[in-house]
């Protein structure tokens, strides 16, 4: 049998939120799956690098997509260099996204300034989420 595609550490992305400048965002995503973290600026290029991310992997795969046993095409698991958290200059947050059902993410994320955790049931529900941590 087969090894696991990805291990628990790819499930983890990393939101470093570096400026928020009239509500805009801008930072870095960061998974072990990114050699050096994706800079983006605004949501909708935060929502669309992570969609391209989870697209790569496959995981967790579209609740639509085709299933196979073979690996994702031009994607190599190998070994991941989890080194220490990286953080944003204005907040950061740990995001596990659990499902991709219903054309959205669901899941938990972390905002790790504040110590608090909480669960998510669409992109918009986790965008209110972070928003509101970005406006305490």
């Amino acid at each position: 049998m087969r090894e696991k595609q990805w291990g628990n550490e790819y499930r983890t992305t990393v939101i470093c939120v570096d400026r928020f400048d009239g509500g805009v965002l801008a930072g870095r995503l960061c998974n072990p799956a990114l050699e050096d973290g994706e800079p983006f600026s605004g949501v909708l290029e935060l929502l669309r690098k992570m969609e391209a991310l989870l697209d790569g992997m496959e995981f967790p795969q579209s609740f639509t997509a085709r299933r196979s046993f073979l690996p994702p095409e031009g994607w190599t698991a190998g070994r991941s260099k989890v080194g220490p958290i990286r953080r944003g200059s204005r907040a950061t947050f740990a995001m596990q996204i659990m499902f991709r059902r219903n054309a959205s993410w669901q899941g938990s994320v972390s905002w790790l300034e504040g110590n608090q955790q909480e669960n998510f049931r669409s992109v918009l529900e986790l965008l209110l989420l972070i928003d509101s941590a970005l406006m305490k």
